[in-house]
């Protein structure tokens, strides 16, 4: 493989699997969760470890940022094999990441480029893997990031929850307060809005029709666009995120697709649920 004219890195909220970030070059620095004292870092516990851990405490775990050292760390090392660092992160509007990584990027003046996705997951992911084809063409860094804004554009996010406790205890849930209440048996689903925040879309009765609204909102997003590039994540049960995407081979001609499993990070603020992202192909 060619040199590349920069590195990529990105945040653990990105969910990207730590076998594909090593096989596409990508650099993942951890968020970490923390049960009381104990602290963990994102990507140490598998999703079962996770979930049975949160349900054994008596309060929620919280999720801190990583810090700015942990970035410039990451940045010194990329900059030993490369002249410029790409460096894709969740939105502002959801975490506090992104101004690390900017405060740690003021020791590497006109060599790192930090990049807020306005998103999380693989709505994240989906930006970070253009980074990773953009760099694998061979683009200078400029080229790159015109590439991430046009993808930033264009992917969508939708996040299904089981319940909306975990988003709720955690101050995430903003706008999403209206669909509290008598509505706490539906199955919720929430998109990522232009400014990078959290959305309601709908609410549905049961597993079956929250797919099918799923599938809906997918047909609307890839609008005449048959061909698009996909992701689809679930926190437990993942049977239905395969359920979801066996629907979409058969639905669109799929350039590529990720099934993943949500991490700890995002497990804390979601629960249980499921997640799609799109990327429709230009």
């Amino acid at each position: 493989m060619s040199v590349r004219a920069f590195q990529i890195i990105t945040d653990s909220t990105a969910d990207i699997p730590a076998d594909l970030a090593a096989q596409r070059g990508v650099t993942v620095v951890p968020l970490a969760v923390s049960f009381g004292e104990d602290t963990i870092e994102d990507g140490i516990l598998s999703q079962e470890e996770f979930f049975a851990r949160m349900s054994a405490e008596p309060r929620l775990p919280t999720t801190s940022q990583p810090s700015p050292g942990a970035f410039a760390t990451a940045y010194e090392h990329a900059l030993k094999t490369a002249p410029e660092v790409v460096s894709v992160h969740i939105s502002n509007r959801l975490s506090g990441t992104i101004e690390s990584a900017r405060q740690a990027a003021q020791d590497f003046p006109g060599k790192v480029h930090v990049f807020d996705s306005l998103n999380l997951s693989w709505g994240l992911g989906l930006q970070v893997m253009e980074a990773v084809k953009s760099a694998e063409r061979g683009d200078d860094v400029q080229t790159t990031l015109l590439a991430l804004e046009r993808a930033r554009e264009r992917v969508r996010l939708l996040v299904g929850l089981d319940s909306l406790d975990n988003l709720a205890k955690g101050g995430r849930i903003g706008k999403v307060s209206a669909f509290l209440g008598s509505m706490l048996n539906l199955k919720v689903t929430l998109t990522v809005d232009s400014e990078g925040a959290f959305q309601p879309v709908a609410r549905n009765r049961g597993e079956r029709a929250a797919i099918d609204h799923t599938l809906a909102w997918v047909a609307e997003k890839m609008g005449d666009a048959r061909k698009g590039t996909f992701a689809v994540g679930g926190a437990m049960f993942p049977e239905r995120a395969e359920r979801i995407a066996a629907e979409l081979r058969e639905r669109y001609e799929v350039e590529e697709l990720v099934v993943y499993s949500a991490g700890s990070v995002i497990c804390a603020h979601t629960g249980t649920g499921w997640g799609v992202a799109v990327l429709p192909s230009e």
